[in-house]
């Protein structure tokens, strides 16, 4: 295993994190009796796992339902200075449910800190706002860190990279996890904010959310060999050495192999991603892709508040690369009650076309972007999907 000092706490991490949110029982809070042996043996191998393998980081959160339970069970046992514990709570209006939930997340995980405790999904302003403000969750979050219940304070997001930028910009947190990978560019420049103050980076799901990986999708196979799409990716995150680790959510132990094989092989990458962008660019051009989200609002200042932003970024890397169960996956989520977790609407509540190439005046495609959001619509809608903690 590598490691990388994770920004101002000075942890060294591991690259590849162990991420809670697929190994457990349930995405819902169940009874403790009902969490099954055999799971919860196969949970316990998995942290075996990756303690031989040097993955000492164990990362969850209060909405993974039974995670934290299950942890509960085996973290106890461990040598605690040896392990680095995250868990993540939302913040919350009344600061009182904060710290109410943070009081379950540590009765659930049987310990009396995590070394890494973030606010979990700074996705707005609003958001930012309560948390930030004289008597909120930040303040609370700081009472704990004073009564030694967690050691360093950061945030998880899902927001834009403006209001990421602008929360890690506060100066107020130790480190963030974000969204960046492959195919989502966008959050760079927070990334680059996050280096300039110190501030560790966590990449969050760069597998499934980044192009559903493990599925070794559309063109990627080919394009990616002789490393597989999720080789490929770890090795393009990690050859930024402002990332400083990855989550990788892990099923069953022996997910863990294809990213310890990435970190052995010293593979060269930029082969691969030449190829990458020669697709794309063949497929789309060469300007699209170097200037698609150029000049682009967010979605609650476009039209009818469609996410054009995100809807383009689907269109652009699904279409080039053949990543349509993703984008399916990822453009379903909007209007699907995921709320400012993945905020705007589809393209089929655009009311007006003009009034949308008005909108998007600033990016050099704004007249062909109607018909490519309707595109986009006719390609990719289905059912509506629900973020894995909504999920039975």
């Amino acid at each position: 295993m590598n490691y990388r000092r994770f920004g101002r706490t000075n942890l060294q991490l591991p690259v590849i994190s162990c991420g809670g949110m697929r190994f457990q029982q349930s995405w819902k809070d169940e009874d403790a009796n009902k969490i099954t042996a055999d799971n919860q043996a196969n949970l316990e191998a998995c942290i075996h796992r990756a303690l031989a393998l040097g993955i000492h980081h164990i990362e969850t959160a209060r909405g993974y339902g039974t995670s934290e339970v299950q942890l509960g069970r085996i973290l106890p046992s461990l040598t605690r200075d040896k392990i680095i514990v995250q868990t993540k709570v939302c913040p919350t209006a009344d600061p009182k449910e904060f710290l109410a939930t943070f009081d379950q997340s540590m009765a659930n995980l049987r310990l009396d800190y995590v070394d890494l405790f973030a606010i979990h999904g700074i996705n707005n302003d609003e958001i930012l706002h309560f948390t930030l403000r004289k008597g909120g969750c930040l303040d609370a979050a700081r009472q704990l860190q004073r009564d030694g219940r967690c050691r360093f304070i950061g945030f998880s997001t899902h927001g834009t990279e403006r209001v990421i930028t602008k929360t890690i910009s506060t100066g107020e947190f130790d480190y963030v996890n974000l969204h960046w990978y492959f195919v989502n560019p966008l959050n760079w420049p927070s990334i680059e904010a996050a280096t300039r103050l110190d501030v560790g980076v966590f990449i969050i799901s760069p597998n499934d959310k980044g192009g559903m990986l493990q599925n070794r999708p559309g063109k990627l196979p080919a394009l990616c060999a002789p490393l597989t799409p999720m080789q490929f990716n770890d090795l393009y995150c990690l050859a930024r050495p402002e990332v400083h680790t990855l989550s990788c959510g892990v099923a069953k132990p022996s997910d863990f192999d294809e990213h310890i094989a990435a970190l052995e092989s010293n593979a060269d990458i930029r082969p691969i991603e030449a190829r990458l962008r020669a697709e794309m660019a063949r497929v789309l051009g060469a300007d699209w892709c170097a200037h698609w989200s150029d000049g682009l609002a967010e979605y609650h200042q476009m039209p009818d508040q469609v996410n054009v932003v995100e809807i383009l970024r689907l269109w652009t890397f699904a279409k080039s690369l053949g990543l349509d169960e993703w984008a399916k996956m990822r453009y379903n989520l909007l209007s699907g009650g995921a709320s400012h977790w993945f905020p705007g609407e589809k393209a089929d509540r655009m009311t007006d076309e003009r009034a949308m190439r008005a909108a998007c005046a600033n990016n050099p495609f704004a007249d062909r972007i109607p018909a490519i959001l309707r595109e986009a619509h006719a390609l990719y809608d289905a059912a509506p999907q629900k973020r894995l903690s909504q999920s039975d």
